[in-house]
């Protein structure tokens, strides 16, 4: 299952940053991130044992994202279901960071996890003026506030 994170900034949430205010929700959780000139590009969030939790941030400006934001805002077109969805296509069309989380199948904290993704996307989106998605699920406001359900 993936998490992606739609954010109108392009500031990076330190990682320590990050990782405090995830903890502050009661996560146990460690991370190894990996960078670059600018700033974090990946990072593997350890909850327990199990498979981690890998995050990718990119950027809009350094990385080729046009395409995949116009076809994320054109499916949020087709949710017309929703009087959120023609916002959140703007949102999605001004993203300058994108944040991508895969939450590892058979983990042996399943509910941990989930706790871990959301904490995350939640975290990130509310630093960096976002909103995020959870497939399947649908799409929610830095607060958890749900926007557009998906069915």
């Amino acid at each position: 299952m993936w998490y992606r994170v739609f954010c109108r900034s392009a500031e990076e949430l330190p990682p320590g940053d990050l990782l405090a205010k995830v903890r502050e929700q009661g996560i146990a959780v460690e991370a190894r991130f990996r960078w670059d000139n600018l700033g974090w590009t990946a990072a593997d969030f350890i909850l327990g044992q199990g498979t981690p939790v890998f995050a990718e941030r990119y950027l809009t400006d350094t990385d080729d994202l046009r395409n995949d934001l116009n076809t994320w805002a054109g499916y949020l077109e087709t949710l017309d279901y929703s009087p959120n969805s023609a916002p959140l296509m703007e949102r999605v069309i001004q993203t300058k960071q994108l944040i991508t989380l895969r939450k590892p199948l058979g983990h042996s904290d399943e509910v941990g996890v989930e706790r871990l993704c959301e904490a995350v996307s939640r975290t990130l989106a509310a630093a960096a003026d976002g909103i995020y998605h959870i497939e399947d699920t649908g799409w929610y406001a830095a607060d958890g506030e749900l926007l557009v359900k998906e069915y």
